[in-house]
């Protein structure tokens, strides 16, 4: 019996498993405090040991390692509300971010047990948050006082905090009648209102869809004012702009609208911003709250916006003055004339809207169409179609954007080009797909002659993840490229990192004609422990215009393999570690080579930890489509080997980076006293720019 169990144990050495360690953070309770205030917080996740650092990307929030998983988080009171991105630094890196939340004007409260029915419902006060854990088959309920005709807004915040939490809410009487109920509102998380219909106690019954439990929450109960949405919800750049603001409890200068939601007409106010001034030349989004609630699920649906969030709506920034939808213009008959180029700011106001507008191109050629609604927060799903005078369909546009892996960047946002005439008559309809209509139904048409333009972003590439980004000394990481070539772009982007420390490293990558491609940071064998951001910057050219564009950082969400959870992060933060176990260096940085032809390449396998001596196999990673590899192996004990690059026939010349994937059965442990386990182990080479010359003739 004894030497079976010892045979046991020794399987259970050599087991393989999957790649080393990577810290991971998959919560953090409570998901916010407020300014001014210090907080108790728990952190849970895995490959967190030794994790005594929490990272916050504002400065004004500081965490306090107290002991194991447990940190004290203090808030400035200055710090703006908002969401702000967290992460765990330990023995293995940097973590993935979790977001937590900073309120301002409301009372902070933890949930408490039991409130799992009306009779032991929690007191709380309108004008609080409380922060809670959804529970197994079970639900949470509170109840809070409201006067007579007092307007109070129930609303839960989960999805939007990283939280799987796929929330409902029912609101009910001292009587047990239902007021309300809601599911989705912001993505998975629900909002529920009413005026209250006389003094008394009011009751609030939160719970998981599938009554799963352990996700946090933060539940916000208030008669604050709070902000829908805006219009117009496009502005000039460098140009104020009036906008009307919709909400609730907008303050004595508010006016009612002739808008409602859920059956309550909406306030309105006017107030002028003028747009940031670096935001439309560097191609940016600011945002002061994480837009995670545009879908169901986390997307980088921002990813392709040039904008900005005020009262945390985005905006779209643009360069030709904005046009308001004037209705009625549901009738084909009678559509908007707009004259090109044109930017439109509209709305689907009711079930069934039909927006037509008339254009009559001033020149012969392609035209650039594209609808922003997703990418706004608009919740319809657009299409939209362009049909010449005698009715036939010229085009229909619907859904675009780049989905792979964990990046979302695919959109219900109709966008691309279609060739029209000169002076001839068109008309273009915009429409929800499911003929939906109201106040949170809104969105952008513009139509110009094609801008060509790109939208660099990145992501970290360990799948499922998420995880974050560190590099081993001696060894590399890699970053995932996703670049929306849009309107015509198709030249070379080149990125850069900026702000990198003393000894961590990265060479200037281009992608050429691509959607895809990977950035390659390598750290030094004696480079000191480090954590924190780095810039990445993109360029190309517009014929002679040379384009600058920040390269905008995100993150896998939840760790679901097949599911594509993704949301931008407004730093990319690095850290440098213990040793890589290996390194794969090219002999060259640089080389060329003609177009239908071959180049050898020398490669040296560096093995820096003492006991691994196991065969490397390197394939290509995420190759430029011109350039093909096969595998190769790095034998047993061997530290070098050739590798061939091929370039096929009719290849653009140009710059193309290319990387390696090495990949090896690593001896590791966590244990240093215990036997270690293979671990395959994935890392990519330092990069070689390829550059190739056109065939000789």
């Amino acid at each position: 019996m004894r030497s079976l169990s010892l045979l046991a144990v020794l399987l259970l050495a050599t087991a393989a498993r999957a790649d080393l360690p990577s810290p991971r953070f998959d919560r953090i309770t409570p998901l916010g405090a407020a300014a001014g205030s210090a907080v108790e917080v728990e952190v849970a996740g895995a490959d967190i040991e030794e994790a005594n650092t929490l990272l916050f990307d504002h400065p004004g929030i500081k965490g306090e390692h107290l002991k194991d998983r447990k940190f004290k988080v203090t808030v400035a009171a200055d710090v703006p509300p908002g969401t702000y991105d967290a992460r765990l630094v330990g023995k293995y890196g940097v973590s993935s971010p979790r977001l937590f939340a900073v309120s301002r004007g409301l009372a902070e409260t933890a949930e408490k047990e039991p409130n799992d029915e009306p009779a032991t419902a929690q007191l709380v006060p309108v004008n609080c948050v409380v922060n809670g854990t959804s529970d197994q088959g079970r639900e949470d309920v509170f109840r809070f006082p409201a006067r007579k005709g007092q307007r109070v807004v129930v609303e839960c915040f989960a999805q939007r905090l990283d939280s799987q939490l796929d929330a409902t809410l029912v609101l009910a009487d001292a009587d047990g009648r239902q007021l309300a109920s809601n599911g989705d509102y912001a993505g998975r998380d629900p909002l529920v209102e009413f005026v209250a219909p006389r003094d008394g106690d009011y009751f609030v019954t939160v719970n998981d869809l599938s009554f799963r439990g352990g996700h946090p929450y933060r539940l916000v109960i208030s008669d604050q004012l709070y902000v829908e949405n805006l219009f117009p919800r496009a502005v000039q750049v460098g140009k104020p702009t009036s906008l009307t603001v919709y909400g609730r409890n907008l303050g004595p200068g508010a006016k009612p609208s002739p808008l409602s939601i859920n059956d309550l007409p909406l306030d309105t106010l006017t107030e002028a911003v003028t747009p940031p001034a670096d935001v439309f030349p560097r191609g940016l989004f600011r945002f002061t709250d994480h837009p995670t609630g545009h879908s169901v699920l986390p997307t980088a649906a921002t990813c392709t916006l040039t904008g900005f969030q005020h009262r945390g709506v985005p905006l779209l920034v643009v360069d030709t003055p904005v046009t308001l939808e004037q209705e009625p213009n549901d009738d084909p008959l009678k559509p908007q004339l707009l004259t090109l180029p044109a930017v439109v700011s509209g709305r689907f106001d009711r079930e069934r809207d039909a927006d037509w507008y008339a254009i009559e191109p001033p020149a012969d050629g392609s035209y650039s169409f594209e609808v922003y609604c997703e990418r706004i927060a608009g919740r319809a799903d657009p299409y939209l179609v362009v049909l010449d005078e005698k009715d036939n369909r010229v085009a229909e546009l619907d859904d675009f954007g780049i989905r792979t892996n964990a990046f979302d960047g695919h959109m219900r946002d109709p966008s691309g080009s279609v060739n029209l005439t000169a002076k001839k008559k068109y008309r273009v309809l915009v429409q929800d797909r499911y003929r939906r209509g109201g106040a949170r139904y809104q969105y952008v048409l513009a139509i110009r002659k094609p801008v060509p333009d790109f939208y660099p972003a990145v992501i970290h590439h360990q799948n499922p993840g998420p995880a974050g980004l560190t590099a081993r000394r001696g060894g590399a990481t890699y970053l995932d490229v996703v670049i929306h070539n849009k309107e015509g772009f198709n030249g070379p982007v080149t990125i850069t990192a900026e702000g990198l420390p003393k000894g961590l490293h990265a060479t200037p990558t281009t992608i050429n004609n691509d959607t895809r491609g990977v950035f390659v940071l390598w750290a030094d064998a004696e480079a000191p422990d480090w954590v924190g951001p780095v810039k990445l910057v993109a360029t190309g050219k517009r014929g002679d215009e040379v384009l600058t564009r920040e390269v905008r950082p995100h993150t896998r969400v939840w760790s679901e393999a097949n599911v594509a959870s993704s949301r931008p992060t407004r730093e990319l933060v690095v850290a440098i570690r213990e040793s890589a176990p290996f390194a794969v260096t090219p002999a060259v940085e640089r080389i060329e080579v003609e177009a239908g032809k071959k180049v050898d390449v020398k490669v040296k396998c560096g093995r820096l930890w003492p006991d691994f001596k196991a065969a490397v196999n390197l394939t290509p990673l995420s190759f430029p489509g011109p350039i093909k590899m096969g595998t190769v192996n790095v034998a047993e004990g061997k530290d070098e080997a050739t590798v061939a690059f091929e370039v096929q026939a009719g290849a653009r010349p140009g710059e193309y980076t290319v990387v390696m994937q090495a990949q090896a059965q690593v001896p590791f442990g966590k244990d240093a006293k215990a036997a270690k386990a293979n671990t395959l182990t994935t890392l990519p080479s330092r990069p070689v720019t390829v550059v190739v010359l056109p065939a000789k003739k």
